[in-house]
């Protein structure tokens, strides 16, 4: 029993896992598989609606669709605030860390990418406070008890954990792959469908994190006003089997 309780007993991290060879990937792919219970999986960002409009009907579409939400959409914000909120958690700055976590709560251009953001975060700040205790969101997510965007509460926990660049690569691939999953299911397409809509992200997922790492706050912004009426328009769907 005791050997059981050794093993299940969370433990706060007392070294820098950048500094211990890979153990920072291992992390990173536990914070960002689509096992980890954050619910990404009844999201769909208005694919659903499109997808009813007939905006969405091939591999080519959906690929658009997603490289248009991590190009000039909700991705592109949420890229930037990952990368803010990891520096300023990495450098200790928690009056920074503040605005940036209010930033990142005012930039939802509707009920449902706020609700998709908010509640993902919230699950997210749940589950790694209670399994890998002494991240910076042990100190931040008891500010703000409505909750933390997903960006920035993924930006707080990798800080010091993982590195910058790592961390938004995963991040922007695994927004795409939980919106191609989603097209996936509605359109429907094949599973060899899927990975071509990746194949055909790749670059673009490389670029956009480019971007994200070398951005400033002066940078947020967007220009999806499509996805946007999407949006709103599935918040009426009659049959809908996402929540966003």
């Amino acid at each position: 029993m005791e050997a059981i309780t050794a093993v299940t007993t969370p433990m706060t991290m007392t070294t820098n896992p950048i500094d211990e060879g890979y153990g920072w990937l291992v992390l990173l792919a536990s914070w960002l598989s689509p096992a980890y219970p954050v619910g990404a999986y009844s999201y769909s960002h208005a694919i659903e609606w499109a997808v009813e409009a007939g905006a969405v009907k091939t591999v080519r579409d959906l690929t658009d669709y997603i490289a248009t939400v991590l190009e000039v959409g909700a991705g592109w914000p949420d890229l930037v605030l990952a990368a803010a909120s990891w520096r300023a958690a990495e450098s200790g700055r928690h009056d920074e860390l503040n605005d940036i976590t209010e930033l990142g709560l005012a930039l939802r251009p509707t009920h449902e990418i706020a609700q998709e953001s908010l509640q993902q975060g919230s699950a997210f700040v749940a589950t790694t406070r209670a399994a890998w205790p002494g991240t910076a969101l042990d100190w931040l997510a008891p500010k703000y008890p409505a909750g933390i965007v997903y960006s920035v509460a993924v930006g707080c926990a990798c800080a010091g954990r993982v590195p910058m660049r790592a961390m938004l690569a995963a991040l922007c691939h695994a927004i795409a792959v939980n919106f191609m999953s989603a097209g996936l299911r509605l359109v429907p397409l094949g599973q060899t469908d899927g990975q071509r809509t990746m194949a055909a992200l790749g670059p673009i997922i490389a670029a956009v994190v480019a971007r994200a790492a070398a951005a400033s706050l002066a940078d947020l912004g967007g220009a999806a006003p499509g996805i946007e009426i999407y949006s709103m328009h599935h918040e009426t769907q009659y049959t809908r089997l996402f929540r966003s």
